[in-house]
């Protein structure tokens, strides 16, 4: 029988109370460096890596209500109190919501990659997302991407390179939980792994 899945309304942030601007502080209860995963699944990253940092704050983002669902149980179980997450589209919540200079890190592991031409216009990293990304980002704030889709990866650096004066490429160190020949550590890398699925990962530093 699967579990029921409990709700913890102190973790799960909802975009129609947002006004303007996030104030991180208030919405964490304590100062503290800013991460956000955009597309947290079930919640995997998040709960790791809080675990190791508890003086650092992540905020997930993730729209497929059955991952959100299941990563607010995931976090509230552990009785994490520096993650929050959201149910909402992440491209307009990061424009609308993120103030400047405020994200010491964006996590972006394993986005859709619309691989047919004709939807490539609905991928997250494109110009006018990543501007958003850049504008919100610290200077030192970190861009963190991995994607199985060679030829997406082969565009997020093209991309990249476009922001040359604000971005500049580093080395991408494995998360808190990723195991031996791992990166990430999610679920979706694991499942790729497996398959002997090569996997691609980016990271930036705002100059």
């Amino acid at each position: 029988m699967a579990r029921k899945l409990k709700e913890y309304p102190t973790i799960s942030l909802k975009f129609e109370d947002l006004d303007g601007k996030i104030d991180f502080g208030l919405i964490f209860g304590h100062p503290g460096r800013v991460h956000i995963e955009i597309g947290s699944g079930k919640g995997t990253f998040l709960v790791n890596q809080a675990k190791v940092m508890p003086d650092e704050n992540f905020l997930g983002i993730e729209w497929a209500n059955k991952y959100y669902r299941y990563a607010v149980d995931r976090i509230g179980r552990w009785e994490l109190k520096n993650i929050r997450i959201i149910r909402t589209e992440a491209a307009g919540f990061i424009a609308d919501s993120v103030p400047d200079d405020s994200v010491s890190c964006y996590h972006i592991y394993f986005p859709d990659p619309w691989p047919k031409k004709k939807h490539h216009k609905r991928r997250l990293l494109c110009p006018a997302n990543l501007h958003q990304l850049v504008r919100t980002l610290q200077t030192n704030g970190q861009i963190r991407i991995a994607t199985d889709h060679a030829d997406y990866f082969e565009e997020i650096k093209k991309l990249a390179a476009t922001q040359g004066e604000m971005l500049e490429e580093i080395e991408f160190l494995p998360t808190a939980g990723a195991e031996d020949g791992e990166r990430t550590g999610t679920n979706y890398e694991r499942k790729f792994l497996k398959r002997k699925i090569p996997i691609y990962t980016l990271a930036l530093q705002k100059r």
